[in-house]
């Protein structure tokens, strides 16, 4: 397809992949180094807090190493992992709206959350290795 190559280029699928890859590595990685951070994305319903956004980052990281290697358990495992934090991301994307102190960037970033699910989904299953 003569938008997917270029001539001595990657793939877009590929880029694609990788980049997903790169985001769950960076976020992964915050998640373990700075898990406050992730605090207002957490439901109330949800138990143990600290010790789910760990167990998260943690299953970003392997969902990375992953998609890195092209695995072929990577592709779903990352979307299973998208699907599981969508409820925090609409969670944290209410609650910053109906905060009357949280700037309007924070609004309209939380927000932005949300549909950012679906290009990263594409992502996780654009590339993925066929059953040999």
């Amino acid at each position: 397809m003569a938008l997917q190559r270029f001539r001595g280029a990657i793939p877009v699928r590929r880029w694609a992949r990788l980049g997903l890859a790169a985001i769950f590595a960076a976020s992964g990685t915050l998640h373990l180094v700075r898990p406050e951070l992730y605090l207002p994305l957490m439901p109330d319903i949800l138990p143990a807090h600290h010790a789910l956004i760990l167990i998260s980052g943690a299953a970003e990281l392997a969902c990375a190493a992953g998609l890195i290697a092209n695995t072929r358990w990577a592709s779903p495992a990352s979307v299973a992992l998208l699907l599981a934090i969508l409820p925090g991301n609409i969670h944290f994307a209410l609650a910053t709206a109906a905060d009357p102190q949280a700037p309007p960037w924070l609004v309209v970033g939380a927000w932005l959350r949300v549909p950012l699910q679906l290009p990263l989904i594409w992502a996780a299953v654009a590339d993925r290795p066929t059953r040999t």
